[in-house]
């Protein structure tokens, strides 16, 4: 199953300048951002959100209609992009380069989701979950790259709480978010150097077009529940991919991501969850992660010493 400003001469400002007593300060350059995705959901969420409060948005869209939605709110432009076509990143970069307001921000938010148990996926279906996921944030960046850093903007990346937390069906998806973590970490160290500052939204489940598609998938591969091993829990999924459409607007995510792209010491994970249950699960896991790491090794470290490595870790975090 998977889904899928002008520039002012000298010689004017000093005129300008010359002719009133009280001359107005030069107003700031708006800001351009490129989001991909930007069709539904959080991508959508995203884009409107930034324009509404100033930034310049490239928004990035596969369909011909969809562009055609886009371009009717204000500050937003619609750009063809899949980011799994090298071509279509190469015109965006094209089109974004010949409009002249350079690239502040980048976020990487085009993704789609493979739900199958390991032992029945198609290989082509993995190849496809991270072709999008993970290759497609990696293409993005360094296809803008060179505009970012001359900004010293920002990236941000959308991943997932499934970076963290896996179980039966969901390791196709879990296994590309858990990548893109990497990718955050790495591409933070590298980026720093260029003073451009790099983050990962983690949203938990809110509003979106995933269970719809997902279901669709699943009617146009032919797949079939009955008779597998894990029958029970594709019938668990199936229904739950049907309750999306209940889960909360994704505004949270949006909100989010317009501190990652305007705070001026934004973090470097978010994790945006709509209750307090999916924030327990995700550090739930991440804790007992660390005590199997820990247990009967050769370096193991007691408690008091992993509760110090914590307090430290959490006033390193606090004084951000």
């Amino acid at each position: 199953m998977r889904h899928r400003a002008g520039a002012v001469s000298a010689l004017c400002l000093a005129l300008s300048a010359a002719a009133s007593p009280a001359p107005a300060q030069s107003a700031q350059p708006q800001r351009a951002v490129l989001v991909t995705g930007a069709t539904t959901g959080i991508g959508r969420k995203i884009a409107e959100l930034l324009a509404s409060r100033g930034y310049f948005v490239y928004a990035g869209a596969r369909k011909p209609k969809d562009m055609e939605d886009l371009n009717r709110v204000k500050n937003v432009q619609a750009v063809r992009l899949d980011v799994t076509v090298p071509a279509d990143i190469a015109a965006a970069v094209a089109t974004i380069e010949k409009a002249g307001r350079g690239l502040y921000g980048l976020v990487n938010n085009a993704g789609v989701a493979v739900i199958m148990p390991l032992l029945e996926l198609d290989e082509e279906d993995l190849r496809f979950q991270f072709d999008v996921n993970v290759f497609g944030p990696y293409r993005v960046t360094k296809a803008f790259s060179k505009l970012l850093i001359a900004s010293k903007g920002r990236v941000v990346t959308t991943g997932s709480l499934s970076g963290y937390v896996s179980g039966t069906l969901s390791g196709p998806y879990s296994m590309s978010k858990h990548a893109v973590e990497a990718f955050v970490d790495a591409l933070a160290a590298e980026m720093a150097r260029f003073d451009v500052k790099v983050s990962v939204l983690e949203p938990g489940n809110y509003q979106t077009e995933i269970g719809k598609s997902l279901l669709a998938r699943m009617e146009a591969k032919g797949i079939k529940i009955e008779g597998s091993p894990y029958e029970a829990e594709m019938r668990r999924i199936a229904d739950f991919a049907k309750s999306f459409a209940r889960d909360p607007e994704p505004d949270d995510v949006a909100e989010a991501a317009y501190a990652a792209l305007s705070d001026p010491n934004p973090k470097l994970r978010y994790l945006v969850v709509p209750n307090q249950g999916q924030a327990d699960l995700t550090l739930r896991k991440l804790f007992q992660t660390v005590a199997q790491l820990n247990q009967g090794q050769k370096y193991s470290v007691s408690r008091d010493s992993l509760v110090a490595m914590l307090d430290r870790a959490l006033a390193a975090t606090s004084s951000r």
